[in-house]
């Protein structure tokens, strides 16, 4: 056999190619509890063999196989259903159906054939040449190399047939070793490793003479007018095949158009758009990423037989240097990007560009390198558009240019977006819409996700995402997009996944709706404390100020409301807090006066000029409020304890302690969602910080949602050190991870985990009411006694007195519960709190575990897991996620033991939020609640990594009642029989006596 063992001589061997004639070749096996086994080709596609390719260290995947290609193996089939994302550093680490689960058997092995050689240092399908031996990579001398060799190696990589052969190291010098042999390839082999070689090199070579190959591409447009627009076709084994549209988007538009350097994608088109192909469809329901470098690296089912064609609008222009929709013009020719002259470029010009580009109209044309200066080469003609072509190519040109131009003279163009917010009071507010095609159209709300909503808000410059809303504002004409989804790194929701341009079984009734924080704030600068002096908006990093002609007593509310700084008390003009510095802003409000915000605010463009002499100052009224934008907690142990920062402007400050107590403590854990205060702590628990240290005294009552609602009764401007910097814990997730220690499940000594560590809880103020609380919270039935007990050792940081609690009995865990206003680390009492419940066993178990459950498969022991916090149901990610979790979960829903440990969505996505993520049990404990985890939404997961889990069986103690009543009904059946007969067998009433016991 030949395999890729020769990985191993330093490291664990876990994969192999077996029988490919080579090292980098053959069917692919896993080692697994000491046995080789196979893997199915059930899904089997290139980001599974990449990964394969890359932990033996065989270059780029060239090629996945099925169907037992390199001939059937023996033993276990350990993989089926294999699905990696590309990014895995072993194929171990990717998701399948679990070791040895299959529904397939030794004809259907998966094979990968990878590269053993590479191109370095150039695009996709060019570079320096280098080949592998051994496990080491090394450059090949231009005098070894002939064209025969490059067409093997073009080959090999996929591409299409060498365009050019290189020398003198064209793409760089390489490094380590210089090929030691001379390749003497016929030209028809398939792999490098297969030419013959001779090792009588005639000539010394180094670095100097890397030889440097291009082939052409593996990707064609084929059809279309102009060369970036065409039917989508893949080379493979030599033959151009087709690519299916059945879930083609614009995520997989994007790859094709990046591989082919045919700048942005403008539009997936499907149902042979471009005329239909020849030859077998290769590729069906494409799933890219969108950040892939080649088509051939995203994920897809395979070969079908029969499907309409994709095909790919792609960009012949570019804009660089701007947001989105704006920037230096550059034409594509050729292969290369040209910058344009300004003295060539017209309005007409500008609105093919725009249109082009799937943008709205021409704003404004811009010379003079507006957009900094390009590189390379200056378009050489002169462009004589009518103003009415799709593409910049599809113009008139004349060659006769009159003039030098140099990137001096590069022009700029600023296009209106295809993205905007309408009928919601502000350009940052609205209903959703999309220009495709030259047409306005909504998007449907129903599937989008809140990873698409903040693309929509930053592609607009509108700061955050503030909700997402549908069905208040329903629009008209075309939907253009529904079951949005986006990776969060698109520059535009255009280029974010759908269900395809017009595809959806939406209603205008489910448009969406978004409103967004807001290009601009107001703030007030250069007075005596934060809710006067001179008015200024604050646009990305750059603060303007406002002309006092442009600013009056509504607009006057609405900066006062936005800063939390009560109402307007005086409108001063003449630059009364001083003359500012920069920009005078370009726009009048036009605040009706109830706006929560000034982005919320009309506005329109300024018809005179003004100077800082006339900058507007405002005071706000004399109990005024804090003025900071953001609260944040640092250095804590999780997102809810740590040192507190203020956020005012652009700076982030620390908090005086001695300005600081627990009323606003309360209202900032309300405001970050984290429940209420649990305890004040100085700066040596969270470390000093950096930067400002603000001194506003808070005086909250402790009853308002923000801390901005809070009236400060002073501003101090007294001294107070980072040491004294306050910081803060609140009950937001310590109290979710609960347990009681000393043996038995449901009875001993209170634990929390808190500050990375379970601690005890010492007996202070303690009722029935929070006793019944922790006892339903592990699914423990209800209290029967609580009493105190003597501690194990007294340490300062192993024990805490929570004081306060004010349950009512009825809560289903100690953080829902209304205040925990008192953690004292030192507490006097040092009586540990100790609990009995009444047991977990019921007929009724309900109330057992009614905090999780297992919904979607229409049955209790199996489906997608989903928990109850914060009054929702909400699902489990699949982060971190293994058997011992699955176990738990079975465990505390008796459902016997888990079947499996991670069933990625098999039971459908769930909706609503994701509650819980990175779950990490040692898998003994009774209840999920008592495992370590991330809460409170933060993660970075979507419903498609839903937990699904699947359990053994039914509730234990319902089986062995149902077992037991099965048993008596027989033994009384048995003994009616035997009565009728005259006989008595008093021996099996006996035994049922001492059997009757057992029952829970």
């Amino acid at each position: 056999h030949y395999g890729s063992t020769f990985k191993c001589l330093w490291q664990i061997c876990v994969v192999r190619l077996m029988d490919g004639g080579g090292h980098c070749s053959g069917r692919v096996e896993v080692l697994h509890r000491g046995q080789w086994g196979t893997v199915c080709d059930d899904d089997w596609d290139m980001r599974d063999a990449a990964v394969v390719c890359r932990e033996l260290g065989c270059g780029e995947a060239v090629d996945v196989l099925g169907s037992s290609h390199f001939g059937p193996g023996s033993g276990p089939i350990w993989m089926d259903d294999v699905d990696c994302t590309g990014s895995e550093s072993t194929l171990k680490n990717c998701t399948s159906a679990g070791w040895g689960k299959h529904d397939c058997n030794q004809t259907k092995n998966a094979g990968v054939i990878c590269s053993g050689v590479r191109l370095v240092g150039g695009p996709r399908c060019s570079g320096r040449v280098e080949v592998l031996h051994g496990k080491i990579w090394a450059t090949v001398c231009i005098e070894d190399f002939d064209q025969q060799d490059a067409e093997v190696v073009c080959r090999e990589m996929g591409c299409g047939l060498p365009v050019e052969v290189l020398g003198a190291a064209a793409f760089g010098r390489g490094e380590g070793q210089v090929w030691t042999e001379e390749l003497q390839c016929r030209g028809n082999e398939s792999q490098i490793h297969l030419c013959p070689k001779s090792s009588t090199l005639k000539h010394d070579c180094s670095h100097d003479n890397d030889v440097g190959l291009v082939c052409a591409d593996m990707v064609r447009l084929a059809n279309g007018s102009r060369p970036c627009t065409g039917r989508v076709e893949i080379l493979h084994q030599g033959q151009w095949r087709t690519v299916c549209d059945k879930g083609w988007d614009m995520r997989d538009a994007a790859v094709v158009c990046r591989e082919l350097g045919c700048g942005e994608a403008v539009d997936a088109v499907g149902k042979a758009h471009f005329g239909p192909g020849s030859g077998p469809i290769w590729m069906n329901e494409v799933a890219c990423s969108g950040s892939e470098s080649m088509l051939k690296n995203c994920g897809s089912i395979g070969r079908v037989s029969d499907c309409h064609h994709a095909g790919v609008i792609c960009s012949g222009v570019r804009l660089v240097g701007g947001p989105r929709c704006s920037g230096r013009v550059e034409v594509l020719h050729g292969k290369t990007w040209t910058t344009v002259c300004d003295a060539d470029f017209d309005q007409k010009d500008a609105e093919v560009v725009c249109r082009e580009l799937g943008c709205g109209p021409p704003v404004e044309v811009l010379g003079a390198a507006a957009f900094r200066r390009g590189e390379g080469q200056v378009w050489t003609e002169k462009l004589q558009c009518r103003g009415n072509e799709s593409d910049i190519l599809s113009c008139p040109t004349s060659s006769a240019v009159k003039h030098d131009c140099s990137h001096d003279s590069d022009v700029g163009l600023v296009c209106a977006g295809s993205v905007r917010l309408v009928d919601g009071g502000s350009r940052c507010a609205g209903r959703v819409e999309v220009l495709h095609r030259g047409q306005w159209g909504t998007v449907c709300g129903v599937g989008i996700s809140t990873i698409a909503a903040v693309v929509v808000c930053r592609e607009l410059g509108c700061g955050e995402l503030l909700s997402i809303n549908a069905g208040y504002i329903p629009g008209s004409g075309p939907i253009w997009m529904s079951h949005v989804d986006c990776s969060g790194t698109e520059s535009t929701v255009k280029h974010c996944g759908s269900l395809g341009w017009g595809e959806h079984s939406c209603l205008h009734y489910y448009d969406a709706e978004l409103f967004c924080s807001g290009m601009f704030k107001s703030v007030l600068t250069h007075g005596p404390h934060l809710c006067s002096g001179r008015v200024e908006v604050l646009h990305g990093n750059t603060l303007a100020t406002v002309c006092d002609a442009n600013f009056d007593q509504q607009d006057a509310e609405v900066v006062c409301r936005e800063l939390g700084c009560g109402r307007p008390m005086k409108l001063l003009g003449a630059a009364a807090f001083g003359r500012g510095e920069g920009q005078v802003w370009t726009e009048e409000l036009q605040c009706r006066g109830n706006e929560s915000e000034v982005s919320l605010c009309p506005t329109s463009s300024v018809k005179q000029n003004c100077s800082h002499y006339n900058d507007v100052g405002l005071i706000c009224s004399v109990l005024c409020f804090t003025g900071h934008t953001a609260v944040r907690l640092l250095n804590g142990w999780d997102s809810c304890s740590g040192r507190v920062e203020l956020l005012y402007l652009s700076d982030w400050g620390s908090v005086c302690g001695a300005s600081w107590d627990m009323k606003a403590a309360s209202v900032l854990c309300g405001q970050l969602k984290c429940g209420s205060a649990v305890a004040l702590l100085a700066a040596d628990w969270f470390g000093e910080g950096s930067g400002r240290t603000w001194a506003d005294i808070f005086d909250c009552h402790g009853n308002e949602t923000h801390l901005s609602e809070c009236p400060i009764s002073s501003w101090s401007r007294a001294a107070c050190s980072h040491k004294q910097a306050a910081g803060v814990i609140c009950s937001g997730e310590l109290f979710h991870s609960l347990r009681l220690s000393g043996g038995r499940e449901c009875e001993g000594q209170v634990e929390v985990y808190f500050i990375q560590d379970w601690r005890r809880v010492l007996l202070d103020s303690w009722s029935v009411s929070e006793a019944s609380v922790v006892c339903r919270q592990l699914g423990c039935g209800s209290v029967l006694n609580f009493s105190s007990s003597s501690p194990s050792s007294p340490d300062q940081h192993s024990h805490m007195c929570v004081r306060g609690f004010n349950c009512s009995g009825s809560e289903a865990h100690l953080g829902n519960c209304s205040t925990a206003n008192l953690l004292n680390l030192s507490c006097s009492s040092m009586e540990q709190l100790s609990i009995t419940c009444s047991g977990k066993c019921y007929i009724n178990l309900k109330t057992a575990h009614s905090s999780i459950r297992l919904v979607g498969s229409g049955g209790d022991c199996a489906g997608r897991l989903e928990v109850f916090l914060s009054g929702s149901w909400g699902t489990v990610c699949d982060d971190s996620w293994d058997i011992e979790d699955a176990q738990v979960v079975c465990r505390q829903l008796q459902c016997g033991v888990a079947l499996s440990a991670h069933v990625p969505a098999w039971f459908g996505p769930g909706t609503g939020p994701i509650w819980l993520n990175e779950v990490q049990c040692e898998g003994n404990e009774t209840s999920l609640w008592n495992c370590r985890y991330q809460s409170g939404g933060k993660h970075d997961c979507r419903h498609k990594e839903d937990v699904g889990v699947v359990c053994s069986g039914g509730k234990l103690c319902l089986q062995l009642l149902l077992f037991l009543a099965l048993v008596l009904l027989s033994g009384l059946v048995y003994q009616n029989r035997v009565l009728r007969r005259g006989r008595e067998h008093s021996h099996i009433i006996y035994g049922f006596r001492h059997f009757t016991p057992l029952i829970c």
